[in-house]
């Protein structure tokens, strides 16, 4: 029996050895990175992924795999030595390759570049928050699909993370989110090392971590000695016996163990070791091979390739089984985790966006946002919404998707709205998790000001390629008295200015059910909504299909009894739209002829091609934006004029506010008059 410890102990040092060096030598070469967190949790790799992990590495995104996600990933090179060593399409010349431009080693791990990796990490914090999406995606798809006899959802979510996510303040929001909801199966291995780039944390970070958590309403183990994978191992199975709370366990460890002078110390955080302390560092860790060689034997302790495919084969025959038994539900989970939507969606959107012109209702458009989701929920049970904690302001409520909630054993209701809290951010990310996990479309509100606090998030969503969208409501001066603090002026602005996220300011009823369809079908990309507070009326049109394309000739001047071509172009926005349209009949009194083009989406209509660019903004005809916020963004449209906001609003009402910031139809006639002036 001593014979056999022994042997496991010498398997399990070796294996976490081959991490720790693989991790020093991929910086070296590089020259670049972050060896000392790699090496320090090399022994809590070794337990998670070497006795616990539930995953294929011929197969990475099989369905029921458990979702493994390095929130410090600065320590990328820990997860890129783990993929490799157990058998993922990630060969040695990758890791050599390690930090290199169009390498699948990228400096931090990204989704969608790496086999197995669940999701981009980086900004510290973040990949906490999208573990606690992926916990809760699991869980609510194990309710709704489950049935007796038949388990075909039952996955664990596991974090490494290290002092510096604990310390950003999205951890907060996450972890008390993950409590409330009890998420039995999120479990998050500490990794309290104490050193950040700027040395010892303790000067700055004293928190108690494990009462802050226990706090939390989280099952706390430890501290333990991240060194002992054994004690990690077994840590772990006690926290897979958790039935109504995520666990933290803390495991105390030496960053860049193994390291005779480096170990311990800021210096092994984030640059190479340099040759001379590695060469130190094989003979402390008894790894006597050349750098990038693995001998043999640790490669076969390491694989999980058979392990792997048998857990998934196991999987498929408990699948057809629950074919056989529920068609329409294996269909319909089938349908849901490729991230299809269903056959019947297409005249479903066609259906809604005309019954919102029939209609012609005169909302604000954060009502003709609630108006589209009441249809859209109740025909796409994946959507999943939620708003930080301004569910009456946002409107992200409908009839068919009762409020989250969560009894004392955990158990939950089938609600589909989450009230988020107070927590933009924590909203944001979790988003993001729940997207990566597949199975549900998310979409969440808040003030379009607190896009600010949600703003990295939104990035990394862009980034990812993710289908989540953002209900922005309060998008401007409209909103009124509670002023600058809460109007948005740059919002708009900066978020257009993210690669990949699609932004909307629809100006009706049928604009905004367009939005959301564009939105939903966008299954590689993030929308954000941004929508009034006031009511806007509806602007009649004589067609619907060029909505979609960001940008449309809403109203020419025969419409207002000129006949005679357009002598200028008026380019607004949400509910400036209205504006124009009061601007052009004005105009039209002075025997000026304009066109008014809407353009809820200008991302969208970048993308069009320039004949259809070109028939929307005529060649030679001066133009002149309108839009409640900065004006930066517009000049590129060759404006001759912006009607706009550069400085930061008043508080007053939004009448008084229009007239105050020129928001009124003769401002703007006068605006496009003196731009025909200068032609």
């Amino acid at each position: 029996m001593a014979d056999t410890q022994e042997q496991a102990f010498s398997t399990s040092a070796e294996m976490a050895n081959a991490i720790r060096a693989l991790a020093m030598d991929a910086v070296q070469q590089a020259n670049s990175g972050h060896p000392g967190a790699p090496m320090g949790m090399a022994d809590m790799a070794v337990a998670l992924w070497g006795r616990h992990l539930k995953h294929n590495p011929a197969n990475p995104h099989w369905f029921d795999r458990d979702r493994f996600v390095l929130s410090n990933g600065h320590g990328s090179m820990l997860v890129y030595a783990l993929l490799h060593l157990t058998g993922y399409k990630l060969p040695m010349k990758e890791l050599k390759n390690f930090r290199q431009l169009h390498s699948k080693t990228a400096g931090h791990p990204e989704v969608g570049v790496t086999p197995g990796i669940e999701t981009t990490t980086g900004p510290l914090g973040q990949g906490l928050t999208n573990a606690v999406g992926m916990a809760l995606a699991e869980k609510l798809l194990a309710q709704e699909f489950n049935r007796d006899g038949h388990t075909v959802v039952d996955h664990h979510s596991y974090v490494l993370m290290g002092d510096g996510c604990l310390m950003e303040g999205i951890s907060h929001e996450a972890a008390a989110l993950a409590g409330a909801w009890k998420l039995n199966k999120l479990v998050a291995l500490y990794d309290s090392n104490g050193i950040s780039i700027d040395g010892q944390v303790a000067p700055w970070f004293i928190d108690n971590t494990a009462q802050r958590f226990m706090a939390y309403g989280w099952n706390v183990l430890g501290p333990i000695d991240g060194h002992d994978a054994e004690l990690v191992a077994n840590t772990i199975v006690e926290a897979k016996k958790s039935t109504e709370r995520p666990t933290l366990i803390i495991c105390k460890t030496a960053i860049g163990h193994g390291s005779p002078n480096r170990a311990n110390t800021a210096k092994a955080h984030g640059e190479p070791l340099g040759a001379e302390e590695i060469k130190l560092t094989r003979e402390a860790l008894n790894w006597p091979h050349a750098p990038f060689v693995i001998p043999k034997p640790v490669y076969a302790a390491w694989d999980a390739k058979a392990s792997g495919a048998a857990a998934e084969q196991g999987w498929n025959e408990r699948f057809k089984a629950y074919q056989a038994a529920h068609p329409d539900l294996a269909r319909e989970l089938v349908r849901r985790m490729k991230g299809d939507l269903p056959k019947k969606f297409n005249q479903l959107a066609v259906d809604t966006v005309v019954a919102a012109h029939t209609k012609a209702e005169t909302v604000a458009s954060r009502k003709a946002s609630q108006l589209a989701l009441e249809a859209f929920t109740a025909a796409l049970p994946e959507l999943l919404g939620g708003s930080a904690d301004l569910t009456g302001s946002n409107l992200t409520n409908t009839k068919s998707t009762p409020s989250l909630r969560f009894d004392i054993e955990g158990k939950g209701n089938g609600g589909r709205h989450i009230n988020y809290g107070v927590r933009e951010f924590g909203m944001a990310a979790i988003m993001n998790g729940i997207a990566l996990h597949g199975g549900f479309i998310p979409y969440g509100g808040t003030f379009l000001t607190f896009s600010d606090y949600s703003r990295n998030a939104i990035r990394m969503a862009a980034l990812m390629k993710l289908r989540v969208v953002h209900v922005f409501t309060h998008d401007s001066i409209g909103l009124g008295e509670d002023g600058p603090t809460h109007q948005s002026i740059e919002h708009a602005a900066s978020l257009r200015l993210i690669p990949n996220l699609d932004v909307w300011r629809p100006g009706d009823t049928a604009e905004t059910a367009v939005a959301w369809t564009v939105a939903l079908q966008n299954k590689a990309k993030p929308t954000a909504l941004l929508l009034s507070r006031q009511n806007i009326s509806y602007a009649p049109k004589a067609g619907l299909g060029d909505i979609s394309r960001g940008a449309y000739v809403l109203a020419e001047p025969t419409e207002v009894g000129l006949k005679k071509k357009a002598q200028a172009v008026i380019i607004a926005t949400g509910s400036e739209v209205q504006l124009a349209l009061k601007a052009q009949e004005l105009l039209a009194t002075r025997k000026i002829a304009v066109r008014v083009v809407s353009m809820p989406s200008t991302t969208t209509f970048d993308r069009q091609d320039a004949a259809y660019k070109t028939a929307v903004l005529p060649k030679g005809l001066p133009r002149v934006a309108v839009e409640m916020g900065a004006t930066d963004g517009w000049w590129k449209y060759g404006c001759a004029a912006v009607v706009g906001i550069d400085t930061y609003g008043e508080s007053a009402p939004a009448p008084v506010l229009f007239k105050h910031f020129g928001f009124t139809p003769e401002n703007v006639a006068d605006t496009v008059q003196a731009a025909l002036a200068k032609k």
